[in-house]
């Protein structure tokens, strides 16, 4: 399945969103620009290594938590990925004010990058992509708008159907086939195996689903004393 659009209007311009956007595509136009050997090395460098930061864990190896956020391994892995803030990260950005938006997100993606950390321990494969944090996002947009209708494009043989569906069933189906795929995963023996981060995926959906909770209720919170006091 893959989302086109979704029926939720956004009430602001979501400038934090675009930011994000912009900066994946920059880091991603530079890395490209590497050549093979640079970028596997960019990667090690930058990317989060689970075995790495386990036995090496220090200021850097924190700081790989938020870098990894904005690499990414190829064309479409970058594509998919902005392409899925793009439609739903404005309403989250809506929702929580910009600034709440932002600490959102990088919050999501490390949770993301621990949840793969603990789940993939003796792993020497760098961990890139926004996906985590995105995650994170869709995790967040069950909660705030679970009968929003999502425009999902659905391959049947050699043909592509379009159907609308509810937030809640696109995204809960998103997040079991991460989860189901994420254990099924577990039996594989991956430590010099490149793949698909799930773990990252499924720690970010539920961080966004517990923070976008969190920061909404801080929000309501200082909306109320900037209207209030005297």
């Amino acid at each position: 399945m893959f989302p086109l659009r979704d029926s939720q209007p956004s009430g602001s311009i979501a400038f934090i969103t675009y930011l994000i956007i912009a900066i994946n595509v920059l880091v991603f136009l530079f890395e490209v620009s590497l050549g093979d050997h640079g970028l596997s090395v960019f990667l090690r460098n930058f990317g989060l290594v689970p075995e790495v930061f386990i036995q090496q864990f220090g200021p850097y190896e924190i700081f790989t938590l938020f870098s990894c956020m904005f690499l990414h391994g190829g064309w479409m892995h970058l594509i998919s990925n902005m392409w899925a803030l793009f439609i739903f990260g404005d309403n989250i950005e809506d929702k929580l004010g910009h600034f709440g938006y932002l600490v959102f997100y990088l919050a999501c993606g490390v949770c993301a990058g621990l949840t793969q950390v603990f789940m993939s321990q003796g792993s020497v494969i760098p961990t890139v992509g926004a996906s985590g944090a995105i995650a994170g996002v869709l995790g967040g947009y069950i909660i705030c708008y679970p009968t929003a209708r999502v425009l999902t494009a659905i391959p049947i043989f050699f043909i592509i159907r379009l159907i609308e569906v509810p937030a809640a069933v696109y995204l809960g189906f998103w997040f079991l086939s991460q989860f189901f795929t994420g254990f099924a995963s577990i039996a594989k023996e991956t430590g010099e195996e490149g793949g698909v981060a799930w773990w990252a995926h499924v720690g970010g959906f539920v961080a966004g689903i517990v923070l976008v909770k969190v920061f909404g209720m801080v929000r309501r919170d200082t909306d109320y004393h900037d209207y209030t006091d005297n």
